[in-house]
């Protein structure tokens, strides 16, 4: 299977449909337990997210790999720079203002100390929602070292790491084993994956019918309790990450995937900072007690976890106040720019 380029293109509609998708079950996932558990009841969309709970974090990480191919072969000053410090600023950066909100509280219960115990342990062990940004640039570079690899054999044992599970309690170990199998495959199975969505594309009618099927699968498996089961997990990650593509390309240049389009192109501005909307509309929403329905309050959340980031991304690059959040300063990088490159590098 080879690592082939995966295009020359910078940018593909239904790629970015696609990230925008999976940043809205990201969202919803997290609004939803929150929403429930604040009030100790389910809503009709705890089904929407047990649904998507195989085939929501694969995919990320698919397409996630998407690009490797275009960035492997370059210096490894140039890699760790766009690959791992490029990540590490936005993880410093947001766990810092995330913390900000936090640890007040735990400083006024137990002391300073336990503020900066915090910190340091958020450094080895990822902080709250960040911890996708703590993983990708561990991925990037495994994926540096083992480029010359056969890339059946590196399929083969993430396949394994994956099905074992590893369950050590700590989160980087844990979830590298569970998600380094989806990078893997997004990088080597690029050109089948751009095909795929081409013919999803050209076969319409085709495509909705294993789209349909694919649902059917996927929700005997979660309702039906096999979903988690070694091996099962494996093939519904794959499957749905498939899925997910083939929607994205039927969808892609369409009024209605739009939106998506938008909030996939700025997926980690979404992820970076939906943190504080959807605790502060959580938060009013459930003493207001306007909206009874626990369903529509996780609707309602998620939707503002999604808008508002977008809306302050907008303000910041329309203001130039706070650039910082989602463009990384020429000061923190490591590599050496023409004069032609800016001196600001973006979160995606």
């Amino acid at each position: 299977m080879p690592a082939a380029a995966a295009s020359a293109k910078p940018r593909l509609d239904w790629v970015d449909v696609a990230k925008g998708i999976c940043i809205v079950m990201v969202v919803m996932m997290h609004s939803t337990l929150g929403v429930e558990k604040a009030v100790g009841e389910t809503g009709w969309m705890h089904h929407a997210v047990a649904f998507a709970k195989p085939f929501r974090m694969p995919d990320f990480f698919l397409i996630s790999g998407l690009f490797l191919a275009l960035v492997i072969d370059r210096d490894w000053r140039t890699y760790l720079d766009r690959k791992v410090v490029h990540f590490a600023y936005f993880y410093v950066l947001w766990l810092l203002i995330q913390g900000a909100f936090k640890w007040p509280g735990l400083a006024l219960e137990e002391g300073f100390g336990a503020v900066v115990h915090a910190f340091l342990i958020a450094l080895i062990d990822p902080f709250g929602t960040l911890w996708f940004i703590y993983l990708l640039p561990i991925f990037f570079v495994f994926a540096k070292l083992v480029r010359k690899l056969p890339p059946a054999a590196v399929l083969g044992f993430a396949a394994v790491l994956e099905i074992a599970p590893v369950q050590t309690g700590w989160m980087v170990p844990d979830e590298f084993c569970a998600r380094l199998f989806y990078v893997m495959l997004g990088w080597y199975g690029a050109p089948y994956i751009f095909a795929l969505a081409e013919k999803a594309r050209s076969r319409r009618g085709l495509a909705v019918a294993g789209l349909v099927l694919w649902a059917l699968m996927n929700g005997a498996a979660v309702y039906g309790g096999v979903s988690e089961l070694p091996g099962v997990g494996l093939l519904l990650g794959v499957a749905g990450a498939v899925a997910v593509v083939a929607v994205a390309a039927l969808i892609a240049g369409t009024t209605v995937a739009e939106p998506l389009r938008y909030a996939g192109e700025r997926s980690i501005v979404v992820y970076l900072a939906f943190f504080l909307p959807m605790a502060v509309t959580r938060t009013v929403l459930l003493k207001l007690g306007i909206i009874p329905d626990v369903g529509t309050v996780s609707l309602l959340v998620t939707l503002a976890g999604i808008v508002a980031p977008l809306i302050l991304e907008w303000l910041v690059m329309r203001t130039g106040w706070g650039v910082f959040l989602f463009r990384r300063p020429r000061a923190f990088r490591i590599d050496r720019p023409n004069r032609n490159q800016g001196r600001l590098a973006p979160a995606e």
